[in-house]
């Protein structure tokens, strides 16, 4: 991959961030809660265990939940390896139930909007990583293994700030959490299956090392959107 092409791309993508972080900027108090009325008024009024309908929860949020699923596009990128998608989405995974689990069972908070911005962020880091511009400013290349690990917490953290804002009842949490969670899991590799498909065709294109960079460009423009639209809605709300 070519010096010129790396930063043509990142041009690119620093252009479409800039008009991503006015609109940000722009954008009445950001919402942090993306769970639907529908879906809320079932988990406040549900009062014991139900396993199923808190596994399709945890699936739909995951394969809605595109700040997760633009983290994820950027680890398995470059991954060409089925062992090495498996041990990454895997340290990913253990952040992320984690921290879900200790959120809501253990009541430890946080502010969401800052947690989001954290997720942003990691959008942006992997983004950043992919086209090399640690090494290439920097002089150093992060623990990419480490880092899934870490900002897998956050992203675990992050979905424990929306499940803490209901009125969860104790009958059957435990049960229901743990359900949320594997369905999640569930919701994840049904929609890596669908990444890795795409990105197995289109690794056979020609032009796809000149196409991978604008595209890390325009994922790194989106975590920019992210932690500005967090940022906003954090600031707004103080």
């Amino acid at each position: 991959m070519s010096t010129q092409n790396r930063f043509r791309g990142l041009i690119a993508g620093t252009v479409l961030l800039l008009l991503m972080v006015v609109l940000a900027l722009l954008a009445p108090a950001a919402s942090a809660h993306n769970v639907s009325a529908r879906d809320a008024t079932f988990v406040e009024s549900n009062k014991g265990s139900a396993i199923p309908a808190f596994m399709y929860l945890g699936a739909k949020h995951m394969v809605t939940g595109y700040d997760h699923l633009l983290f994820l596009v950027g680890v398995i990128f470059f991954l060409y390896r089925l062992k090495d998608v498996v041990q990454y989405v895997s340290l990913f995974t253990i952040g992320h139930s984690v921290t879900l689990l200790v959120g809501v069972l253990g009541g430890v908070r946080a502010n969401p909007y800052l947690i989001d911005a954290v997720i942003g962020l990691s959008v942006v880091y992997k983004a950043f990583d992919n086209i090399d511009g640690f090494q290439h400013f920097f002089g150093f290349q992060p623990n990419t293994r480490a880092a899934a690990l870490l900002f897998g917490l956050f992203h675990g953290f992050g979905l424990a700030t929306k499940l803490q804002d209901f009125a969860l009842s104790p009958n059957g949490l435990v049960t229901n959490i743990v359900s949320f969670n594997v369905g999640v899991e569930i919701g994840q590799v049904i929609a890596l299956t669908f990444v890795l498909a795409v990105l197995t065709y289109w690794r056979t294109r020609p032009g796809f090392p000149r196409d991978a960079v604008a595209t890390n460009g325009v994922l790194m423009a989106c975590g920019f959107l992210l932690i500005g639209y967090q940022l906003s809605g954090y600031f707004l709300e103080v």
